[in-house]
């Protein structure tokens, strides 16, 4: 125990805090850094005094770089070759990489269906024009008096519409009583 052990209180003194925002930041600490005095009086060593004092400049200042840079020292400290603190650093290391790759898919996709939907309205204005014309031209065909198709003036097409006239009034009228036919 050749260490500098302090109490909450001398602690919240030299940095001229309150002994109960020491005590809020001290429950926070891991298990191993929680020291108690034979008489039960909770002690704080050089580590864990480390990272009280992280978090307390954390806390009265606004989030900087170089304060980003001084908690994530403080986190390496703390780490203490935990496997499972480890094992959790590298999945998140991996989730961000492949946060990354799932993130430029998604930009790819978006860019190819905002193409698909530009090429999509540019067909569909062509139509609308074509349409317009087509339109016009019927108006042109109707107000000289030309009829609209040139298949009329076609010899097959009228001998076609002559069979269809013939073939109408052929058909017999079927009656619903049987009388006439004997």
């Amino acid at each position: 125990m050749s260490e500098n052990l302090k109490t909450i209180k001398e602690l919240a003194d030299e940095l001229s805090v309150t002994k109960q925002n020491i005590q809020y930041h001290y429950q926070r600490l891991p298990k191993e850094l929680q020291l108690k005095s034979s008489n039960g009086s909770n002690l704080i060593n050089s580590k864990a005094e480390k990272i009280v004092l992280g978090k307390l400049e954390s806390g009265s200042k606004s989030n900087t770089k170089d304060q980003q840079i001084s908690s994530k020292e403080n986190f390496e400290d703390e780490k203490l070759d935990n496997p499972f603190i480890n094992r959790l650093i590298k999945e998140v290391e991996y989730l961000k990489i492949d946060k990354d790759k799932i993130i430029s898919t998604k930009d790819q996709q978006i860019e190819k269906l905002t193409n698909l939907l530009d090429q999509q309205q540019r067909l569909a204005l062509q139509d609308k024009k074509l349409l317009e014309e087509y339109k016009e031209e019927i108006n042109e065909l109707k107000s000289l008096g030309i009829p609209a198709r040139e298949n009329e003036k076609d010899p097959i097409a009228q001998k076609f519409k002559d069979i269809d006239k013939k073939e109408e009034p052929q058909k017999k009228k079927k009656r619903w009583w049987p009388f006439g036919k004997m």
